[in-house]
């Protein structure tokens, strides 16, 4: 069977590489690139994003990331965003006071988290809802987060016949969102490339998604 391709958006993201070589090893062809016709064809598009909100939108816009990732959603080629590549697909971060607009595919807002001690670095549990195609056969894994904000309240609640995103939460301090599929476009909160064996499970899950867009 031919392996999925996937494009790792290079857009200046420290973790990329790792994020290509975790994408390997869960069965897909990989290729680390920003250029349009490249990311546009690609089977399903990989967003890594590690630093501040504003500082990953500033790297996105540099390379019309916003713009290619809605194509591709027009077009229902999957997403996959990670860490705060998942943080930026909301309408707007707040950081130490600083509002600034997200891509907006989501309605809401990402806040400092309500905990003790922040950063929230280390593993976790997550709870997926039932239906889940990413955490199919790893609902009771660990997986490893790294971040201060996120987002804590989901708004969206599309009527039928719009299919309702599936939602997974974890605590520290509060809830906050762990992940999204939503149609196309599915993101995580935390890093999959560095969750071990469950995190190349959760992305062959994703891999097999793609099969049923192709």
């Amino acid at each position: 069977m031919t392996k999925p391709t996937v494009v790792v958006l290079d857009y200046g993201s420290g973790n990329i590489h790792s994020a290509a070589k975790a994408a390997e090893r869960a069965g897909a062809i990989v290729e680390v690139t920003a250029e349009r016709d490249r990311v546009l064809a690609a089977d399903g598009l990989i967003v890594p994003g590690v630093g501040a909100f504003e500082a990953v939108m500033t790297q996105l816009n540099a390379v019309n990331g916003g713009a290619l990732i809605e194509k591709r959603l027009i077009a229902n080629k999957p997403v996959l965003g990670i860490c705060v590549a998942m943080q930026v697909l909301f309408e707007h971060g707040v950081e130490r006071g600083n509002d600034v607009p997200g891509l907006g595919e989501w309605p809401g807002v990402v806040e400092l988290l309500k905990a003790p001690i922040l950063p929230h670095v280390g593993w976790n549990t997550v709870e997926p809802e039932v239906g889940s195609a990413l955490f199919a056969g790893v609902e009771a894994e660990r997986f490893y987060f790294v971040h201060s904000y996120g987002a804590q309240h989901w708004t969206l609640d599309p009527q039928p016949p719009f299919v309702r995103p599936i939602l997974t939460w974890a605590d520290h301090g509060g809830r906050f969102l762990a992940a999204v599929e939503n149609g196309p476009l599915s993101a995580t909160q935390f890093h999959p490339e560095k969750s071990g064996g469950p995190g190349i499970r959760l992305l062959a899950n994703w891999l097999e998604t793609l099969k049923d867009r192709a």
